[in-house]
């Protein structure tokens, strides 16, 4: 496994990391298949919008199935029919998803929000941070679970994802500062736990594919934090390495990020890890935001949104957003997006689709995801493409003020 880099531009780059189950040309979005599916299509079907590779959650899979089904059936990629690369989410998010927080989405702007907008109350949080791990109960029936960070691995190696994250502890934009410094602390020690714990699982199941560890930057909009978290992991990294051991084949940006600074944040941290790795940011998948993350340097890119919003009858297309459930698409005969092109608007109207999501047929989930998907990882392989023949600037500018003419 490896990864090198074709191109740069700036601190922008292209590149392809090798996996077993074959190589990721980035940058790349990467569609989310939490419970090791992206909801409402199949593998075909995913394949069909051009995605490389897709992300699944150890969280959700060691609750159900459970990691040792999964690792019967010859792991994630097997086990699902997809038979590409994959990587698995360590369970990390739900630290804050089910602990402080209870949203789905990190908030990335705070500005008109209060604290019980983010965060749960402690009465109703379904779990709890200690230094050795976090305690939580099941989504499913409620009942006790406890993740460590060996736990994580040992989940993650069971599904058997080409690309593996460390555990780490998320917090949100209004936690304090001294809960964030606490907070990047205990993950530098959880990730130092995940190394080893790597090393050791790698060597016992040798008779698997290779999987590659990344490490977590976390430090919300702190320079200082998340410089000091980047510069952490790649301490544990040499300290790995030096000892003759497994170390980080790549790191993940993580944690909440103001939308206006994104750039900058992602910014500090790829000034600090090395050029030779991947970086990976959790979360991400607007337009704006993904331009900025590829020209500070992130490479692949994983997020909720586009099949969320797919399933809401929500569909992106070149002049911005469109809601088909709305009244006036009933007898709009023409395709999402025809100069998009991709299978659903060669084939499907907005009238018949917008029909679909009245009647709440699950077919206009599956058409709405699929466009959505088609046009987030066209949007990032077109990026690609730009990045390579030097006109990534003009592009980007170009697609903006056509994409954001309505705002």
């Amino acid at each position: 496994m490896s990864f090198r880099i074709n191109h740069t531009h700036s601190a922008a780059r292209t590149g392809v990391i090798s996996t077993p189950h074959g190589d990721i040309y980035t940058p790349a979005f990467i569609p989310v298949a939490t419970k090791a599916t992206v909801k409402t299509l199949t593998p075909e079907q995913i394949r069909s919008t051009g995605a490389q590779a897709i992300l699944s959650n150890a969280y959700h899979l060691y609750l159900q199935p459970g990691p040792d089904i999964v690792d019967e059936a010859g792991g994630v990629a097997k086990f699902e029919n997809w038979n590409g690369p994959t990587y698995t989410d360590s369970g990390g998010f739900q630290v804050m998803s089910l602990g402080v927080g209870f949203k789905k989405v990190l908030a990335m702007e705070i500005a008109d929000l209060t604290e019980k907008d983010i965060r749960a109350a402690k009465k109703d949080r379904m779990a709890r941070v200690d230094e050795d791990g976090v305690d939580f109960r099941s989504v499913i029936d409620g009942s006790k679970h406890r993740f460590t960070p060996e736990k994580s691995m040992e989940i993650q190696h069971q599904l058997g994802a080409d690309i593996i994250f460390a555990f780490d502890e998320l917090t949100t934009l209004i936690d304090t500062r001294q809960y964030q410094e606490n907070s990047v602390a205990r993950t530098h020690r959880w990730a130092k736990r995940c190394l080893e714990a790597h090393e050791r699982l790698s060597n016992e199941r040798s008779h698997r594919p290779e999987q590659q560890l990344w490490g977590v930057v976390q430090g919300a909009q702190y320079q200082d934090l998340r410089r000091r978290a980047a510069r952490g992991l790649m301490d544990l990294d040499r300290e790995a390495r030096a000892a003759g051991h497994r170390g980080f084949d790549g790191f993940g940006i993580g944690g909440a990020l103001e939308k206006h600074s994104l750039g900058t944040i992602v910014g500090w941290v790829t000034d600090e890890l090395p050029e030779d790795k991947p970086r990976h940011l959790l979360g991400i998948s607007e337009p704006d935001d993904i331009f900025a993350a590829v020209a500070s340097g992130a490479d692949t890119f994983d997020c909720v949104a586009p099949t969320r919003l797919g399933r809401r009858g929500g569909v992106y297309t070149l002049d911005g957003r469109l809601n088909l459930k709305a009244a006036r698409f009933k007898r709009d005969f023409t395709p999402i997006d025809a100069e998009l092109g991709g299978y659903v608007s060669e084939n499907y109207t907005r009238a018949y689709i917008h029909h679909l999501l009245k009647a709440k047929e699950f077919l206009a989930g599956t058409l709405c995801t699929m466009h959505n998907l088609f046009f987030v990882v066209k949007l990032v392989d077109s990026i690609r493409h730009h990045l390579e023949q030097g006109t990534f600037e003009e592009y980007r500018d170009e697609f903006m003020s056509r994409y954001y003419a309505r705002s």
